[in-house]
């Protein structure tokens, strides 16, 4: 009989590592654990490794498929992963791909001592914030401990069938962006497909629409009753977790609070980002002062020339502004749980978040606003301004 060869196909020098695992994620260990036995030819300690996920997950299909393969590999029929008959070539694919994921979790761990570098500072509202590393089928958890963040824990996630960069609607395709939890969607509100619940996610943003993209309906769900979970690239657009995990994550989002960002690729924080963060705070307490100031030609150089608000370029902007503060006498400003959020794949752009509280000698409001800065010739200047 030809040995069975799974491991050697499949995964190369990614079982070189050690057999241990990072977390207490006991599926992604027993997995792990399986294609390792496959790659030593103990056919033995994999089925019993494969039987013991079966029993708690009778609907893991990448555990059902492996242990097919190795009922068949013992009886000499198969000569590597997926090569029985009546099995679909797309089928296959998606499962090597959630294997070569799930033993990549296990065998190269997440780094737990540094911040991501798009969470620069998060207010006292935000009590946790949520990264999702696509290249790694991971969405990464972390605390707001004194506005920095601290990791808690993290999750294997599906993302759409045709990858990221979504540009518009129906094309398969999970956006890359800042976005927060808009609403919290219980099970008996929602089909089956979408498991133990859903979290809508405020997809298109203000720089998706400013750059035309369309589509909406992204959603952080779960899976469907019959499916313990997916490979890698399987939805629609959304950001996808097995039933159990999503329950875990749920009591971590707070509706219109928790920031979500999608990344093509991890970026972890660098002595630059802590440089970048206090040149823009400062130029951030600039814009208030010389607003309170009455200063608005001060004001205005805040804002960039290609700069757009929900409804107006930067010409029609500095008019209304220069009208408005030609009726005041006085305006006090305060600004009020801050947050930066850097844009992932978009260099020296940030998401500021905050409560304006404004008094002036005839109006006086509280909001909270979002401003998109960016860095263009070496300075920081803002590109869109809304209510958030």
């Amino acid at each position: 009989m030809r040995p069975f060869i799974l491991g050697v196909l499949l995964f190369g020098q990614l079982f070189a590592a050690a057999d241990a695992a990072p977390d207490s994620r006991t599926t992604e260990t027993r997995m792990a654990k399986s294609l390792l036995a496959v790659r030593n030819n103990r056919l033995d300690i994999a089925m019993n490794e494969v039987d013991s996920l079966l029993q708690v997950n009778p609907n893991y299909k990448l555990a059902q498929l492996v242990k097919g393969d190795l009922l068949m590999a013992k009886a000499g029929a198969i000569s590597g992963f997926g090569n029985a008959p009546h099995v679909s070539g797309d089928k296959i694919q998606d499962m090597r791909d959630e294997a070569r994921v799930r033993l990549q979790r296990t065998q190269a761990p997440s780094q737990t001592s540094r911040a991501p570098h798009y969470l620069w500072q998060l207010n006292a509202q935000q009590k946790y914030a949520l990264v999702v590393d696509t290249s790694r089928s991971t969405l990464y958890v972390y605390e707001n401990v004194n506005g920095e963040p601290r990791y808690l824990t993290d999750f294997y996630v599906t993302i759409g069938k045709l990858g990221t960069e979504k540009v518009s609607t129906g094309d398969q395709r999970t956006p890359i962006g800042v976005y927060f939890i808009q609403a919290n969607l219980p099970k008996n509100q929602l089909a089956d497909m979408y498991g133990s619940g859903a979290f809508p996610l405020s997809y298109p943003n203000e720089w998706d629409r400013k750059n035309g993209r369309t589509g909406s309906g992204i959603w952080l769900h779960g899976t469907s009753s019959d499916t313990y979970s997916r490979p890698p690239r399987a939805s629609n657009g959304c950001v996808v977790l097995n039933n159990d995990d999503l329950n875990k994550l749920a009591p971590y989002l707070q509706v219109g609070i928790t920031p979500v960002i999608i990344t093509n690729k991890m970026a972890w924080s660098t002595q630059e980002d802590e440089a970048e963060r206090t040149t823009l705070l400062h130029e951030i307490e600039r814009w208030r002062q010389d607003w309170a100031s009455l200063n608005t030609g001060a004001y205005l150089k805040h804002y960039a020339r290609n700069f757009s608000s929900d409804n107006a370029d930067y010409e029609a902007w500095a008019r209304q502004k220069q009208a408005v503060n030609a009726g005041k006498s006085w305006i006090k400003l305060n600004l009020n749980d801050v947050s930066l959020l850097t844009y992932p794949e978009q260099p020296g752009m940030v998401v500021v978040n905050f409560e304006q509280d404004y008094s002036s000698s005839n109006l006086s409001n509280r909001m909270k606003k979002r401003q998109y800065w960016i860095k263009q010739n070496k300075q920081w200047q803002i590109i869109y301004e809304g209510s958030a």
